[in-house]
């Protein structure tokens, strides 16, 4: 008889899962005695470590003040309206402080620009030069326009180029960032111009690819033809 037929296999032993039982920090203050009151701190702190890490320049008896107020039912120190006009303008600053070398060195860049008696500047603060001036139409804002380009930064580093790809892009005036939809308006079919385009102009303080936040941008840009829009 086979002796491993006669040994007796062990029974698994099973180690039970203990419970998490979250107990009151003593050191957080004494007025933690349960575990809501705890769960109230926790929610505190998990919120003033998420705006800290964003907002730093909160003022902090502002802010508590104004959860105290709204938690006793006071009524609120602003309206809804005023509120999102608060914090929109108010994060447009903070990122506006976090990118403020990149904006600071275009600008500087474009106001020497602005020395150069071959470009001209709108009132919208786009600043182009003619390359080249062609004898065709202008196109409108509901057109669309065929063109080849090369966008670099105000260093002369270059981040897109459809010369090197081979082929023209075509797209609606009214489709791209608001320093080609005025520049494009300004050219005739034929035309080669350079853009030098502002941040508020290019793509903000989101930035684009390898572009970085708060860029001014260079773009020069040839109209290669115009598909008049409906």
């Amino acid at each position: 008889m086979n002796a491993f037929a006669q040994t007796k296999a062990k029974p698994k032993t099973i180690t039970p899962v203990k419970k998490t039982v979250v107990t009151p920090n003593v050191n957080a203050g004494a007025s933690l005695k349960t575990l809501a009151d705890s769960a109230s701190y926790a929610i505190g702190q998990n919120l003033a470590q998420s705006i800290s890490k964003d907002l730093k320049n909160l003022n902090k008896e502002a802010f508590i003040n104004a959860i105290k107020n709204v938690f006793d039912g006071k009524d609120p120190k602003f309206s809804e309206d005023q509120l999102r006009a608060i914090l929109t303008q108010f994060s447009q600053q903070e990122q506006e402080n976090e990118y403020r070398a990149t904006i600071d060195t275009g600008r500087a860049f474009l106001e020497k620009n602005k020395a150069n008696p071959a470009v001209k500047t709108t009132a919208s603060g786009l600043q182009y030069e003619v390359i080249k001036e062609g004898t065709g139409d202008k196109p409108g804002a509901d057109d669309t326009v065929i063109c080849h380009y090369k966008g670099t930064l105000t260093d002369e580093t270059q981040f897109d180029n459809s010369y090197e790809r081979g082929e023209p892009l075509t797209i609606p005036v009214s489709s791209v960032i608001p320093g080609w939809t005025e520049g494009l308006q300004l050219m005739t079919k034929g035309s080669k111009y350079k853009f030098y385009i502002p941040h508020e102009l290019g793509y903000g303080l989101r930035g684009a690819g390898d572009i970085p936040p708060g860029s001014a941008l260079i773009f020069e840009v040839e109209l290669l033809d115009i598909k008049k829009g409906e």
